[in-house]
């Protein structure tokens, strides 16, 4: 009998190891477990956060009715908080920027480039003066355009002709042209 205790021991001791063991691994997979899914929730807000908030996503186009601009005019409208100018731009207008030989430009660009085909008519460009950020002058009535005919920026004296193009003054751009696209003949979807 006491051979089969001592066997029965031995035999016991072993199961006890193996369970053992079983139980170690079990306890590393859920400490690793819990250390993952940790991770994961720490991760989300970190991540999340670098996303668009939901006002800037509302922004993100706007639509703009451009039936009321006559050929001649200019007006202000707000794009992702910023200005934006559409100038319905006159035939003499057009004339004058095309006149103007690209190579001579600061930041060489053509009406044409800076339109859509079919509509050169219609200008569109941020309203933030590439120097400095401060919005030029020329898109109401009765504000100074400048020595060209289009945009005059009053904190340095920065000039844009009707294509928008700096022409004179420390603004090392012309002013940006958005993404933009008709949707009709009288509403204009920026963004």
């Amino acid at each position: 009998m006491a051979e089969n205790t001592g066997t029965a021991t031995a035999e016991g001791l072993a199961e006890l190891a193996g369970e053992g063991v079983r139980r170690r691994d079990f306890i590393n997979i859920a400490a690793v477990s819990a250390a993952g899914v940790g991770g994961i929730a720490t991760l989300i807000p970190l991540i999340s956060q670098m996303s668009p908030s939901a006002d800037v996503l509302a922004e993100s186009t706007v639509e703009m009715d451009i039936s009321s601009i006559q050929p001649g005019q200019a007006i202000k409208g707000i794009f992702r908080k910023q200005p934006v100018f559409i100038r319905n731009l006159t035939p003499k207008e057009i004339s004058e920027a095309n006149a103007v030989p690209a190579s001579s430009l600061r930041d060489p660009q053509t009406l044409a480039e800076r339109t859509k085909e079919g509509r050169e008519n219609w200008l569109i460009t941020m309203g933030v003066c590439t120097h400095l950020g401060c919005v030029p002058l020329g898109a109401g009535e009765g504000e100074p355009k400048g020595e060209f005919g289009g945009y005059f920026c009053p904190c340095h004296g920065s000039h844009y002709d009707t294509a928008a193009r700096i022409r004179k003054g420390p603004a090392p751009l012309n002013l940006e042209v958005p993404e933009y696209e008709f949707t009709s003949d009288t509403v204009v979807k920026i963004g």
